[in-house]
């Protein structure tokens, strides 16, 4: 697929009708100033999301891709970059606990070629994570610390992400699980990478996915992760 110069935003979606809806509109003000498209990608949620995403005019463009027979955030994020045209990719979620308003921040350093890819961090100085209860908030501090010999970033855990596409080798990603950022760090080690700060906020609508499954696809996600390093296979090129 032909790659241009524009700005790809992939929106995997499982059950968020109600809060893609009000997602939009900032969305749509934050990528006024860019070439840019968005990819939903969308589990076959059957809640109205697809018709909803269809009837959605431009600009920026939006694009739907509905799954079926497969469920994954991780594989639907991989699904929607590979379907997506820009020369910028930026992940993140369709519940509101990513701002929109950030996107410009999570864009430049990689147009500007001083970053190839840009982390949305819950930890840098100026971050913080309302967005997260106090069990979820040590589920997520735990997490951190079993990533932690994998990567040196402060949050591998985050789900808010952009890259450049040459800086990720798409066919090494196998991901399970939720934690796709995590394996892109890992198998592509993109560099130079920036971390910016921002808040996670509360979900718009809606209830989260998270639940002991997706606590345990997590543990055997970092187990392959591991066994990667161990192997060697982690000795990739290094990107400009």
């Amino acid at each position: 697929m032909a790659v241009d110069d524009g700005v790809s935003i992939v929106l995997p979606t499982l059950w968020e009708h109600d809060s893609l809806a009000l997602l939009r509109p900032r969305i749509d003000r934050a990528v006024a100033g860019y070439a840019a498209e968005v990819v939903v990608v969308d589990d076959d949620s059957r809640d109205g999301t697809a018709e909803l995403v269809a009837a959605w005019g431009a600009p920026p463009p939006y694009r739907l891709i509905v799954r079926q027979g497969v469920r994954g955030l991780g594989t639907a994020v991989v699904e929607g970059v590979r379907n997506s045209h820009g020369g910028i990719v930026v992940v993140m979620d369709a519940d509101g606990s990513h701002p929109p308003e950030l996107l410009p921040r999570m864009i430049d350093p990689i147009r500007q070629g001083r970053a190839a890819f840009v982390l949305g961090s819950r930890v840098v100085p100026g971050a913080s994570s309302p967005g997260l209860p106090g069990l979820r908030r040590l589920i997520s501090w735990g997490a951190r610390k079993l990533a932690r010999p994998l990567t040196r970033v402060g949050d591998p855990m985050s789900g808010f992400f952009a890259f450049r596409r040459d800086a990720v080798e798409l066919e090494r990603l196998t991901p399970i699980g939720y934690k796709i950022g995590l394996e892109v760090l890992v198998k592509c080690r993109p560099t130079p990478i920036q971390e910016i700060a921002f808040e996670f906020g509360p979900r718009l609508a809606g209830k989260s996915k998270f639940d002991r499954r997706q606590m345990g696809l997590y543990l055997r996600h970092l187990g392959r992760l591991y066994l990667w390093k161990l192997l060697g296979r982690g000795r990739t090129r290094s990107t400009r």
